[in-house]
């Protein structure tokens, strides 16, 4: 298994992506145009909030999870469920390679990330949106962003 993620590392940093962190209104604006105010019961702010606290904005975030799945892009997708990366064991959901959610064209995360909240558990799935964004004031993330 540790081979496989040394692998994986390797692969990933051999990949060439196009990242970058968005700036919070820049990923407003984004979020807006593709619809997602509102989608699945979320909010602008609801979503914003999540990408900072598992990505920090950055749309090549690689996260390793303990159970041998990995985490990619800006919102942080589970090659368990949502992506193929060639090395866990996945349902790839959104019917993509996971290096697709490393670059900074995020519209095929968007779309994967729709399908995600409208699973059973929608944006609670992610524990940073339930500690840090669920039940709280979130308008901060959405200001000055003139929309």
């Amino acid at each position: 298994m540790k081979a496989l993620r040394v692998m994986a590392i390797v692969i990933c940093l051999a990949i060439k992506t196009h990242s970058k962190f968005l700036s919070r209104c820049e990923l407003v604006l984004i979020l807006q145009r593709s619809g997602m105010d509102g989608y699945a019961g979320y909010n602008l702010a609801d979503w914003v909030c999540l990408a900072y606290y598992v990505s920090g904005f950055n749309t090549a975030a690689v996260t390793y999870s303990s159970d041998g799945t990995t985490e990619y892009g800006i919102f942080q997708l589970n090659s368990g469920f949502w992506c193929a990366d060639g090395y866990s064991k996945t349902r790839n959901l959104c019917d993509l390679p996971c290096r697709d959610l490393l670059t900074d064209q995020i519209q095929d995360d968007i779309v994967c990330l729709k399908r995600a909240a409208v699973g059973p558990d929608g944006l609670d799935t992610w524990m940073e949106w339930r500690d840090h964004c669920r039940n709280r004031d979130l308008s901060h993330w959405i200001a000055g962003c003139n929309l």
